[in-house]
């Protein structure tokens, strides 16, 4: 099927192999996800086809699952970006008046989604939507009643195996997407980044290799393209972590939550960037929502989103960026612009006539690596202070004069 237009979008993508397995991973948040779609209409505009006409494997979780659900289904990126539109519109529906994340939760809830996705899918199972396209997959979902994650899966190799494969993919795409305090849970299920795979690029490398698809990929013969929903990078003085700005319960809650999931994520980057999968042609793409990142990227013009006296990107601040919560429809359409940013720097549009062979850009070719690192993606920002960290904690009197209490 389409055997064609693999063969020509494994040569458009820098894969010279043509028995190239490819793997498409895509991250949990929310409304984020159409930052994603950005980059995934220029990834297929490079390639000359869709990505269901040249991927093996799907593996998503939350906003990710819904959009490799509907690479699943056949549907292109562009396709995918009018359908999501629509859905996240509808999708982040008031429960009530005094519904909220903390006082009054679940903040939303699920009855235009389920609608949604029983037009989408109808009751159409895993196992057929894969044996459909010839493309496996994966998605993610925390099951509260066996306290663990559980992952739905649909695996060609040498017959159909998925201990899951004959789930619905509506009930799946619910399962994934139920995040605690903004939806109900789907009976046993929550949102599977709620655990450590918001990015499930591990999970699909691990049942790749060693679980149904063992055989079939190997890590020689598989690329992975693995893409985040931008991450919202959380500055705290040091001097304010005793006391940080406003209820401590609710700001100890939403950094507990978020930064657990973003540091899980990027530990799952690092491991499959350093070399323990030997051979593994690894390519992430991801940035973090601050300045630092945005200034790397082109200016956009932001004047129709409804970001008060704030007409460029380059206008933002830190402070704006890190309240970009995956709910906020309000700044869907800033999120899009963003994605639209990254596309033009990881594919300028001034090298377009260029041969590849002489282009600085990325082009999809390869790991989007900041220069000279091994771990550091180039659009998300690093801050630390070694030398007041080194300082700080081989002094003694420094030790003894942090507050207990």
């Amino acid at each position: 099927m389409f055997e064609q237009e693999k063969q020509t979008a494994r040569i458009n993508i820098g894969i010279s192999n043509p028995d190239q397995k490819i793997i498409l991973s895509i991250d949990g948040g929310g409304m984020r996800g159409i930052l994603t779609l950005q980059l995934l209409k220029r990834l297929e505009q490079i390639a000359g086809s869709p990505c269901y006409k040249w991927v093996d494997f799907v593996s998503g979780t939350s906003t990710g699952a819904i959009i490799s659900g509907l690479i699943l289904a056949g549907k292109s990126a562009i396709e995918i970006e009018e359908l999501y539109k629509s859905l996240v519109t509808r999708v982040f529906k008031k429960r009530s008046l005094t519904s909220s994340r903390t006082i009054n939760p679940p903040e939303f809830d699920k009855v235009n989604y389920r609608d949604e996705l029983r037009q989408l899918f109808t009751d159409e199972t895993l196992e057929y939507l894969s044996k459909q396209s010839g493309i496996d997959c994966l998605f993610t979902s925390k099951d509260m009643a066996a306290g663990e994650e559980v992952f739905f899966t649909a695996i060609q190799n040498n017959g159909s195996k998925g201990t899951y494969k004959s789930s619905l993919m509506r009930g799946v795409l619910e399962a994934t997407m139920s995040a605690p305090t903004y939806f109900l849970p789907f009976e046993r299920f929550i949102d599977g980044g709620t655990t450590t795979f918001n990015n499930p690029v591990l999970a699909a490398a691990m049942e790749a290799f060693y679980y149904d698809g063992k055989g079939k990929y190997t890590p020689e013969n598989t690329t992975i393209f693995s893409f985040g929903t931008g991450t919202c990078l959380r500055f705290v003085d040091p001097n304010k972590t005793s006391n940080p700005d406003g209820i401590d319960a609710f700001f100890w809650l939403n950094y507990v939550m978020d930064e657990s999931s973003k540091d899980a994520s990027e530990m799952q980057v690092n491991m499959l960037r350093s070399g323990l999968i030997p051979h593994l042609d690894f390519r992430r793409y991801q940035l973090s929502l601050d300045m630092n990142t945005l200034n790397k990227m082109p200016d956009k013009d932001i004047s129709k989103h409804g970001i008060k006296n704030k007409e460029w990107l380059y206008q933002l601040t830190d402070k704006e960026l890190a309240k970009i919560d995956m709910a906020d429809v309000t700044k869907f359409g800033l999120m899009e612009a963003i994605g639209e940013a990254a596309a033009d720097f990881i594919c300028p549009p001034a090298e377009s006539q260029i041969p590849l062979a002489n282009r600085s850009g990325n082009w999809f070719q390869k790991d989007l690596l900041a220069p000279n690192s091994k771990s550091r993606g180039a659009l998300v920002s690093a801050r630390g202070n070694i030398a007041q960290i080194q300082s700080h904690l081989s002094n003694p009197a420094w030790i003894d004069s942090v507050k207990t209490e």
